[in-house]
């Protein structure tokens, strides 16, 4: 079985990336560096700051990152891409015109004996008031509709200017730490899991974390990072899955 590759978080447009292009060329290096060799690659979500796509309009950018994908779909990678909670509103375009897969919900996969538990993870086990209101409105369908009337220039720059905003609050000073076992939203949900499913890994990205965490019915939890700041990625091949670090700078 050929190796099976993750990634996410990359936060494409974010406005607080100092240098953009250098930022969106390095994930397209790597990606470039595992096309030989790579059976499936999974972008488990927040691969861009701000994604809406309106019927006849999509965000500005990402040409070397969405191509290099499409490249890489030519091969016959096939590409699963996990909508996150800052780009979730994808409609089409990634599917037509790249031949990604697109999922909405987490999912549970098989592979050389293993059943893995894939997902972005928002929304798992953080029952705050105020992420179930935004996450709510987010998937609205009516909300999302009513998104369409405004302007792209304005609802585009509405949603760069949201992500930055929100990333800065002091809120987020915690997203780069591990809580402990007892606090992390992720972990407490895999620990709450059926134990009749027998999750043998749980992956996820969403918390901005390295975390390769045993549990004690056996499951074991990875969060795999980020391509904001870390630039780390999962590996699944032979059975194992492991955690690896991308240093190539040219």
């Amino acid at each position: 079985m050929k190796p099976i590759y993750f990634v996410s978080d990359a936060h494409l447009g974010s406005r607080l990336v100092k240098n953009p292009r250098e930022h969106e060329l390095k994930l397209v290096r790597w990606l470039d560096s595992i096309k030989e060799n790579a059976s499936e690659l999974y972008l488990l979500g927040d691969m861009f700051d701000f994604w809406y796509e309106y019927k006849t309009v999509v965000p500005k950018g990402f040409t070397r990152f969405l191509g290099k994908l499409g490249e890489l779909s030519d091969r016959g990678v096939k590409i699963h891409y996990f909508t996150g909670n800052h780009d979730m509103w994808t409609f089409g375009y990634l599917e037509q015109e790249i031949g990604l897969t697109v999922h909405r919900e987490p999912e549970i996969v098989e592979w050389s004996g293993k059943r893995l538990y894939l997902a972005h993870g928002d929304r798992l086990g953080d029952h705050s008031l105020i992420v179930n209101i935004i996450q709510a409105i987010f998937h609205n369908k009516i909300c999302q509709k009513l998104f369409t009337y405004v302007p792209p220039r304005l609802g585009l720059g509405f949603g760069l200017g949201w992500s930055k905003s929100n990333r800065k609050k002091p809120k987020r000073d915690d997203y780069a730490e591990y809580l402990g076992e007892d606090k992390e939203c992720l972990v407490r949900y895999a620990k709450a899991f059926p134990e009749s499913e027998k999750i043998d890994l749980f992956v996820f990205g969403h918390r901005h974390i390295l975390l390769d965490l045993m549990l004690k019915n056996d499951s074991r939890v990875c969060i795999i990072g980020d391509w904001y700041t870390q630039f780390t990625y999962g590996i699944f091949e032979d059975g194992n899955f492991y955690l690896d670090h991308f240093e190539a700078e040219n």
